[in-house]
C-alpha cells in the first residue's frame, strides 16, 4: 500500500470547479440568446407610514403595460416580463449581463390596505405604489399593560 500525501487545497479546488460548473449550467442560453435558469427578481423597498404603505420596486427596462399588479388586503403581487432586444452583430460577439425573462413577486404587507384605492406610478424604472391603510388599521388603539 502506497502512502499518498493529502493536499486539502486540492479538495477545495475540486469543490470550486464543481460549483462553477453548476452555476454555468444555470446560465445557459437558448438559441435566441435568452437566458434560461436564473430569472430576475426585482428589488423592493417598503415604507410603513401612519396613513399608507409605500412600496417601490426596481424594474428597469420594462414598459408600464408590461407589468401586472394585483393587490389584496394583505399582499401585493407584481409580475411581468423583461424582453431581450434582438440584435444581430456581424463582427464580434455580444455579451450581456442583464437578466431577461418573466418574474413574479408576492410581497406580504405589514397591515391591511384598501385595495380599491391603490395609486401606481412607473417612472425611470421604479414602480411606486401607494397603498392606503384600511380604516380599522388607522384607528386601531392598542392598550399596553406594564407589569
Amino acid at each position: 500500500m502506497a502512502l499518498v500525501r493529502w493536499n486539502p487545497f486540492q479538495e477545495i479546488e475540486t469543490l470550486q470547479r464543481d460549483m462553477n460548473d453548476l452555476f454555468e449550467g444555470l446560465n445557459t442560453r437558448r438559441m435566441n440568446g435568452d437566458r434560461v435558469g436564473l430569472s430576475f427578481v426585482p428589488a423592493a423597498e417598503l415604507h410603513d407610514t401612519a396613513e399608507a404603505i409605500e412600496l417601490k420596486l426596481e424594474v428597469p427596462g420594462l414598459q408600464a403595460e408590461d407589468l401586472d399588479i394585483q393587490v389584496t388586503a394583505e399582499a401585493v403581487s407584481i409580475s411581468g416580463e423583461r424582453k431581450s432586444e434582438t440584435k444581430s452583430e456581424k463582427d464580434g460577439v455580444t455579451r450581456t449581463e442583464f437578466r431577461y425573462g418573466s418574474f413574479r413577486r408576492v410581497i406580504p404587507l405589514p397591515a391591511r390596505v384598501q385595495n380599491t384605492n391603490v395609486k401606481a406610478e412607473y417612472k425611470d424604472g421604479i414602480l411606486h405604489l401607494t397603498l392606503p391603510k384600511a380604516e380599522e388599521e388607522k384607528n386601531r388603539i392598542v392598550k399596553v399593560n406594564v407589569g
